[in-house]
């Protein structure tokens, strides 16, 4: 079954790339800009089979064009790069409202009773078959492509996290032997977040981060590919965890 599987995306990643899609990816997607011509053409490919086998769905009265089907996997798909790939095989369909969506949520009231409320998010994503974006929020970074925020980013690192069988903020790693570092740089990194976040310092990463390890490994992916430099300057350790997981070194494309 896997070798039919793999004939099948390499006969996709076989045909010619739309040329309006390129331009649309040019425009929409600044990180493309940064990659060597060869990324260029690995990160075609895999657009092509992610759209070949994901499913989009407009939500809000969405309708959903190329511009949002090749953008969202173009950002999707770079986190896949370098590296033996499933594309994301818990995922299904990509639900894409325009804006914000509200969701209701149980939390502690402030006497300790658990309450419903109503939250807007920008992104969610599900264990097993959704993910779910506000367009709005995808398009935000083709305009700003360095302020450490980018959905798509944030909600497929949760797949990739969750391909495992646990939203742990550990994905399923190349080689045993990584886990021991990853658990103690992760960790530490965390833990610092957590400390900053309660004593109201600024950093790199995100403060949502210090919500859970889940959390924090989805925004630490953000700012790894948003923010590389200085992320590398303020967490040299973490950065290098993320060069190996991803193989890519962000940083080094900014130079």
């Amino acid at each position: 079954m896997f070798g039919l599987t793999h004939r099948r995306r390499e006969k996709i990643k076989a045909q010619p790339f739309p040329p309006e899609w390129g331009e649309l990816i040019q425009r929409a997607v600044p990180v493309y800009g940064r990659l060597s011509p060869e990324d260029q053409h690995e990160l075609q490919g895999h657009i092509q089979v992610f759209l070949a086998e994901k499913r989009f769905e407009g939500c809000g009265g969405l309708a959903i064009t190329d511009e949002i089907r090749v953008t969202v996997a173009a950002y999707a798909c770079v986190l896949l790069l370098h590296r033996e790939t499933d594309y994301y095989p818990l995922l299904v369909t990509i639900l894409v409202y325009p804006h914000p969506f509200m969701v209701s949520r149980y939390q502690a009231g402030p006497a300790g009773q658990v309450v419903e409320a109503d939250q807007a998010l920008a992104g969610e994503s599900w264990r097993h078959g959704n993910v779910v974006l506000a367009w709005d929020e995808v398009q935000h970074s083709a305009f700003a492509p360095d302020d450490g925020h980018n959905v798509v980013f944030h909600e497929f690192a949760h797949q990739l996290d969750e391909e495992d069988g646990a939203a742990n903020g550990a994905p399923a790693l190349p080689r045993r032997s990584m886990y021991g570092a990853w658990a103690r740089i992760l960790g530490s990194d965390y833990a610092e977040l957590v400390r900053d976040a309660e004593e109201g310092r600024g950093s790199v990463l995100n403060q949502y981060g210090a919500t859970n390890p889940a959390e924090f490994f989805a925004v630490a992916t953000e700012a790894f590919f948003e923010t590389p430099v200085r992320l590398r300057s303020r967490h040299p350790q973490l950065y290098a965890e993320l060069m190996l997981y991803y193989q890519q070194d962000p940083a080094a494309q900014l130079h």
